[in-house]
């Protein structure tokens, strides 16, 4: 029987048989073995990496994009006032609130990819660390009456509050904004948000952020060139002290010596073997998405983490060309935005200052009926010249629902969102953000005007798709642990805490219950 983990590359004939070629250059392919295989490497990813590696088991962590290491004054992440190939992914060049439309760049495997659909496009990151590279990083635990109105009854709420929530508030080292911070000159917006919040009748917190404030403090002395104390942090911080997934649970896990992280390897399709097994082909790209080669691997496990969007299209794929036969038929429904909006607040009454400090500092919650939950909060703009404007998010319960359609012209699964799903908790947010702003407040709907969400959820959904543990109904070995898992919303609360909170109590489960 072969070792596991042995790389074989094939020679001779056998390399011009399974070679694939582009032009003239021969792509050679490689075939590896592996126990477990790890689609991507964002929140799911990165504590399914951890805790299996505790355990004691190998795994291998595909990413697409690559790593992005910061420190003080590094100029690893793009500026949002400069954009350049480092934001897009491969030509993909979204449209940003606070930033002018641009021409496509170069083709390079950048940050940020939309993947538009019918109705509503999904930003989607790439990178070491997924989402969190590039996610204000608000982290929020919803109510258990909050929860239990999304998720199921059996995921035990009472649990997750007393170990799954704080073992990742301690993974990510959370902690609210210091007010020596808040007070400085560039949190005027963020002070003007708290004050007009407060006066029209709504309760204000600071939110909990992965980030060590003291780095910002150091900007303020003059320690390091700006970056959250100037709003240049919604691309990346550049400074350092954010506590994304690459520096904390990828980090620990590839320090146990037995996760291993493969950057720029895009997977292509996924398949199960016909000795029960699971495939993966990847193609390894360089920064310019040339194919250097191509990989197939072989694996007991599969961990499909790779975004709502990834996650959700190769396994629609593979079940429309047969390549997994029998997936459950709830799969590609259940999607949601989570309740995204994106305003833009011109103040006529205050100047919000500029440049503007970030990333987030303050929220207000509209938490008491879960037909109506919501969060706003204040985001700074980049450090652009004084326009009078910050930036105001909601995000929220609601029951409007989209699902993927697979396009077999495309040879893709394409999103189906139906323009009026989020209308009654779109209608309760602007209701609150325009009391926010006040009468000489100028509000502007970005998310109406292009509609797109940094939030996509579901697609493979716990209860319909999967099981509670992220186990794929009906397929031995097949896990689905990441946004995709989720009811399509989590509950008022940006989705990054709760995803990693699901995906460390299934962990728990599947490593005691599951041989790998």
């Amino acid at each position: 029987m072969r070792r596991l983990n042995r790389r074989t590359v094939l020679r001779g004939a056998a390399a011009v048989a399974g070679a694939a070629t582009l032009g003239a250059a021969r792509i050679p392919t490689t075939r590896e073995e592996h126990r477990v295989v790890i689609i991507g490497s964002g929140f799911g990813g990165g504590v399914t990496a951890l805790r299996l590696a505790q355990a004691g088991v190998p795994v291998l962590v595909l990413e697409r994009g690559r790593r992005w290491p910061t420190g003080p004054d590094a100029e690893t992440f793009p500026h949002p006032t400069s954009p350049d190939k480092r934001i897009f992914w491969l030509g993909s060049a979204p449209s940003l609130p606070g930033l002018p439309s641009l021409p496509p760049f170069e083709r390079y495997t950048g940050l940020l990819e939309q993947v538009s659909g019918q109705g509503m496009s999904m930003m989607c990151a790439a990178g070491v660390g997924g989402g969190s590279l590039v996610y204000q990083g608000m982290t929020l635990q919803p109510t258990a009456e909050l929860f239990h109105a999304c998720f199921p009854e059996q995921l035990d709420y009472a649990r997750l509050d007393a170990e799954y929530y704080p073992r990742v508030a301690r993974m990510l080292g959370i902690a609210t904004a210091p007010d020596a911070l808040v007070e400085s000159k560039t949190y005027q917006a963020s002070r003007v948000f708290a004050r007009n919040a407060r006066a029209a009748g709504y309760a204000v917190e600071k939110i909990p952020m992965p980030i060590d404030w003291d780095y910002a403090l150091r900007e303020l002395d003059g320690d390091m060139k700006p970056s959250y104390t100037n709003g240049d942090c919604a691309l990346g911080v550049n400074n350092g002290g954010k506590h994304s997934v690459d520096v904390t649970y990828l980090a620990a896990a590839e320090a146990t010596g037995r996760c291993t992280v493969e950057v720029l390897h895009h997977v292509t399709d996924v398949a199960l073997a016909p000795d029960g097994r699971w495939e993966v082909h990847v193609d390894r790209i360089d920064t310019a998405g040339t194919v250097l080669e191509k990989k197939v691997l072989t694996a007991k496990s599969l961990v499909m983490a790779a975004g709502t969007a990834g996650t959700t299209r190769l396994l629609m794929r593979a079940g429309a060309k047969g390549a997994i036969p029998d997936l459950p038929d709830a799969l590609g429904a259940g999607w949601g935005t989570n309740g995204d909006r994106i305003y833009t607040w011109t103040n006529l009454a205050d100047d919000f200052g500029a440049p503007q400090g970030g990333p987030v500092v303050y929220g207000s919650k509209e938490w008491a009926d879960p037909a109506t939950a919501n969060t706003v909060i204040q985001a700074s703009l980049p450090p652009l010249p004084d326009l009078r404007t910050t930036m105001l998010v909601g995000y929220g319960i609601s029951a409007g629902r989209g699902r993927f359609v697979y396009d077999a012209a495309k040879d893709d699964a394409v999103l189906h969102w139906p323009s009026n799903a989020d209308a009654k908790l779109s209608a309760r947010i602007h209701e609150r953000i325009s009391r926010i702003a006040g009468p000489l407040g100028v509000l502007l709907d970005t998310t109406a005007v292009v509609p797109s969400t940094w939030h996509p959820l579901g697609g493979a959904a716990l209860g319909s798709v999967c099981d509670l543990e992220g186990r794929v109904l009906g397929h031995r070995g097949l896990f689905v642990l990441d946004g995709a898992l989720m009811p399509g919303t989590t509950a008022a609360c940006n989705p990054s805490m709760t995803i990693a909170a699901v995906a460390e109590r299934a962990l728990d489960r599947l490593i005691a219950e599951d041989t790998f």
